[in-house]
C-alpha cells in the first residue's frame, strides 16, 4: 500500500473515533446505559484518548472539556489526512 492510500485510511479511523467520542458524550446523559455491551465497546475504544486528556485538562465545575478538545483535534487531523468524510 502506498502513502496516498494509507493516510486517508488513518484519517477515516480518526474521523470515526471523533464520532465515537461524541456518542460517548451524549451517552453520559444516560447513566444506566453503561451496562449495554455496545456502549462498553464505545468506552473501551475512546478511553485511551480521553483518560489521559482528563488528567491534563481540569474540569470546569461539572463540565468535562476533554471530549470537546479530543473531538476538535481528531477532526482536524482527519481533515489534514483527507479522510473521505471531509
Amino acid at each position: 500500500m502506498t502513502a496516498d492510500k494509507i493516510l486517508p485510511l488513518i484519517g477515516l479511523v480518526l474521523y470515526l473515533l471523533a464520532w465515537l467520542i461524541i456518542a460517548r458524550s451524549l451517552l453520559s446523559w444516560f447513566p444506566n446505559a453503561r451496562g449495554n455491551p455496545f456502549i462498553e465497546i464505545v468506552f473501551r475504544l475512546t478511553d485511551p484518548i480521553l483518560v489521559p486528556l482528563q488528567r491534563i485538562i481540569p474540569r470546569l465545575g461539572m463540565i468535562d472539556l476533554s471530549p470537546m478538545i479530543a473531538t476538535l483535534v481528531l477532526f482536524a487531523l482527519a481533515a489534514v489526512l483527507k479522510a473521505p468524510g471531509f
